[in-house]
C-alpha cells in the first residue's frame, strides 16, 4: 500500500488501518453503483419510468460518494483502490444480477444498503474512538442519507 507522508495529525498507523475500512466501502460502493445502473437500464413493468428515474438519481448520487471516499482515502495520504479487480477482491456486497422487476430491484438495493450502513457504522465508531472527525462526519452523512433513503425504499413496498 502506498502511503504519504501527511501531516493532518492522525498518526500513520491509524491513517494506514482506516483506510483499509474505507477502501473496502469503496470497493462495495463501487459495486452498488454498477448495481444501480444494471437496475436502471434494465427495469421493467409499469412503475418504468418512476424507477427508471429514480435508480438514476441513486446511482449519481453514489457516484458522488465514490467519489468523497476516494478523496477521504488520498487525504489520509493512501492510494485507493482503483480498479475493477481490486473492486471484485474486496467488495462484500451481492453483485445484482438479471433483476427487472420493480420490487426485486428495490429488496436488492435495500439488501445492499443494509450490508454498507454495517460497514460505515464502524468506520464511524473506529474514526471517532481516534479523533478523525472528518471521516467521523463523512461517515455520519452517508449514514443520515442511506437510513432515509431505506425508509422511502420500504415505504415504497409497502
Amino acid at each position: 500500500m502506498k502511503t504519504l507522508e501527511i501531516n493532518i495529525g492522525l498518526n500513520q498507523d491509524y491513517r494506514i488501518s482506516v483506510s483499509e475500512k474505507l477502501n473496502d466501502l469503496l470497493a462495495d460502493f463501487q459495486i452498488y453503483y454498477m448495481n444501480l445502473r444494471g437496475l436502471h437500464w434494465n427495469i421493467k413493468g409499469k412503475n418504468f419510468f418512476q424507477l427508471h428515474t429514480k435508480f438514476e438519481e441513486l446511482y449519481t448520487n453514489s457516484s458522488d460518494t465514490v467519489d468523497e471516499i476516494a478523496e477521504r482515502i488520498l487525504t489520509l495520504g493512501i492510494e485507493p483502490l482503483h480498479t475493477f479487480q481490486d473492486y471484485l477482491e474486496n467488495k462484500s456486497i451481492r453483485v445484482i444480477k438479471k433483476t427487472s422487476s420493480g420490487d426485486d430491484a428495490i429488496r436488492s438495493i435495500l439488501e445492499n444498503l443494509s450490508e454498507l450502513l454495517i460497514q460505515e457504522r464502524a468506520i464511524l465508531e473506529f474514526a471517532a474512538t481516534n479523533n478523525d472527525e472528518s471521516t467521523s462526519g463523512f461517515m455520519s452523512d452517508v449514514i443520515s442519507e442511506q437510513e432515509k433513503l431505506i425508509w422511502m425504499l420500504t415505504s415504497y413496498l409497502s
